[in-house]
């Protein structure tokens, strides 16, 4: 799910992802639940923008176990696609 936040913003909006777990039998009940979540999860300084996508585990959670994986094609080489998408220097992994 993705969410804007207001107050911890400077100049630039700031978003953020967030990967959670959620217990379904289905993906699209998945899919609600995640939405459910993610509307709890917003308040008035975070507002849920309503992009929410699930992916299906097929193991349980444990030491490496992935739970969360996307594929995206791109002209990029490693390097830029890697500065492009996950290394801008803007991110923030942690109350810093």
């Amino acid at each position: 799910t993705i969410y804007e936040h207001f107050r911890l913003r400077s100049k630039d909006r700031l978003y953020e992802e967030r990967i959670v777990l959620i217990q379904a039998a289905s993906q699209s009940e998945a899919l609600e639940k995640a939405e459910k979540e993610a509307e709890a999860y917003a308040n008035e300084d975070t507002r849920y923008l309503g992009f929410v996508s699930a992916y299906e585990m097929f193991e349980a959670p444990g030491e490496s176990i992935e739970v969360f994986s996307l594929m995206r094609e791109s002209d990029l080489d490693p390097k830029h696609y890697i500065d492009r998408f996950f290394d801008t220097g803007r991110e923030r992994t942690s109350s810093e």
